[in-house]
């Protein structure tokens, strides 16, 4: 399924119906009097979050969303049917923006939450409501009630509990697929993870977290550089980071120079992602460079606590596990 986080609508409630003029008509009731019904209210456009969506694919394809028309009043004081409310399935962590004022109007985390975009029209009144002791017989009726219309922008921003943060092809994906049952696209080539994957780990029996393996960033991300900007947002809703160096490419000499360029990229994108409670993890502690590059960066820095581990034998992904997980815990 093609990952669409970015969409632009437009919607329209449904307009109230008409009252009705009418006089009751029946054999030896010469003056019945206005029997004219009320007209339904027009249907409600509104966004609900649900698991059932993973993407904005939908909106991408299909901008107009319009709710239908309340039916009218009729004699017999029969009142027009309301109109039914049109309901439009969005992922949890959408937002919802108006286009024309800029105005954030909702963020939609919650399964089942709602939120009412644009309202239907009231029903007019019919004439038999309108009658008073001093006009007995109306003949005038009201229109239905206008329909409301908005444009409007709507973002997923994913929900996550961790965010794997890295250079391409480090082992993110690797390691997700490891921890959690998410499948990505694994490759020996930079940029094989184009579109945000995230993973449910179970830490045990009763708790359990979501981890997100985010497309690599490279120099310059927070100004648009390869997939940086597109992504970066999906780390706003994450609790903790996952810094992953891979030993491959780290210099003995400075072991730490990756982090800092990360996180000198992130600190640029939002000020605040610098602040999030991180980790360090060092993976692909199979490689000939593992047990080397671990050494040079305890020998640099060792008062910084790193979590080494294999995605390929399995060593050090408990530890690590257990690490994020009590990051999170205090937070749940």
């Amino acid at each position: 399924m093609k990952f669409i986080d970015e969409a632009h609508i437009h919607v329209t409630s449904g307009h109230g119906g008409a009252g009705c003029v009418s006089f009751r008509r029946e054999r030896r009731i010469p003056k019945g009097g206005p029997d004219g019904g009320d007209g339904g209210r027009g249907g409600d456009v509104i966004l609900e979050a649900t698991s059932q969506k993973e993407t904005l694919l939908k909106f991408h394809f299909n901008q107009r969303f319009k709710a239908k028309n309340g039916g009218h009043g009729r004699g017999q004081r029969m009142t027009g049917a309301d109109a039914d409310d049109l309901i439009l399935s969005v992922p949890p962590g959408t937002t919802v923006t108006d286009l024309e004022t800029g105005q954030k109007l909702a963020d939609l985390t919650e399964l089942g939450q709602r939120y009412v975009a644009v309202k239907g029209g009231r029903g007019g009144q019919g004439n038999a409501r309108m009658a008073t002791s001093s006009r007995q017989a109306p003949r005038l009726a009201q229109p239905g009630g206008p329909s409301e219309e908005k444009r409007l922008a709507l973002e997923l921003i994913l929900l996550a509990n961790a965010g794997l943060v890295g250079y391409p092809n480090v082992g993110k994906s690797t390691l997700i697929s490891k921890l959690s049952a998410a499948r990505p696209k694994i490759a020996d080539y930079p940029f094989t993870t184009l579109v945000p994957n995230l993973g449910v780990v179970q830490v045990d029996e009763d708790n359990s977290f979501v981890l997100a393996d985010l497309p690599g960033l490279i120099d310059g991300a927070h100004t648009g550089a390869g997939l940086g900007r597109r992504f970066l947002k999906h780390l706003n809703r994450c609790q903790v980071l996952i810094h992953l160096l891979d030993p491959t490419r780290l210099d003995p000499a400075k072991p730490k120079r990756d982090l800092e360029l990360i996180k000198k990229e992130l600190k640029a994108y939002d000020p605040e992602l610098a602040q999030k409670p991180a980790l360090l993890a060092l993976g692909k502690m199979d490689q000939p460079e593992g047990e080397e590059a671990l050494a040079a960066f305890k020998k640099a820095h060792p008062k910084t606590r790193i979590y080494p581990f294999s995605a390929y034998t399995g060593q050090g992904l408990a530890e690590l596990k257990y690490a994020i997980w009590s990051l999170i815990k205090p937070n749940q």
